[in-house]
């Protein structure tokens, strides 16, 4: 199910993957080169339900309007912001989450906005060839339990370029893989499947 969400930036739009007698939602945003349709969102669609977790994959408005270019942070997050109470309808635990642009959303607008946890997909550290522009605070300062997921290659931040993570936040590397991450290993996807769901038990 497909669902329009008006917000200050324009139209959003959130496609439902429901799970059956659901215990929680995951919220995932895009990034900022693509949408829905990349095979690490699409794979986490596919198979959290069974979990018994309802994934929402969250269109931004720019991408909805067509757009070829992101805005800026702050418009992300105000769209993002504005769509919450749409993904908090069904009176269920929100974990909030996305790739790369969509990762750092979930992380800067996860504490006020109430979300369980946050689950990062391909995190841009740093732009390629700028590790001195680290956006670590963004991840660090979440907030809220946060699993990172990361592609051992990954010019945008490999898994040895990241400090030390604080208590509650996690590291799962993809060896070889870069920034486009790929549709996870079903064990990577059981791995994502069992943080999330030790989450929901605490």
């Amino acid at each position: 199910m497909t669902r329009t969400v008006h917000t200050p930036a324009g139209d959003a739009r959130i496609t439902w993957h429901a799970a059956a007698g659901a215990r929680a939602v995951l919220a995932l945003g895009h990034g900022a080169g693509g949408g829905i349709e990349t095979a690490d969102l699409q794979a986490l669609a596919a198979a959290l339900p069974a979990r018994g977790i309802t994934v929402a994959l969250v269109e931004q408005p720019w991408r909805v309007a067509g757009k070829k270019v992101a805005p800026a942070p702050r418009t992300l997050d105000a769209a993002w912001t504005a769509l919450w109470p749409e993904l908090a309808k069904p009176a269920l635990p929100v974990i909030a989450g996305g790739r790369s642009a969509g990762a750092r959303v979930a992380c800067r607008t996860a504490r006020p906005l109430g979300a369980r946890a946050v689950l990062a997909l391909s995190f841009p550290l740093h732009p390629p060839g700028r590790p001195e522009r680290s956006r670590a605070d963004e991840l660090t300062g979440a907030g809220v339990p946060t699993l990172v997921v990361q592609g051992g290659s990954d010019p945008f931040g490999r898994p040895e370029e990241f400090p030390e993570l604080p208590a509650g936040t996690e590291l799962i590397e993809m060896p070889g893989v870069g920034h486009g991450l790929a549709a996870p290993q079903p064990s990577v996807t059981r791995r994502i499947g069992d943080w999330l769901t030790a989450r929901l038990a605490r």
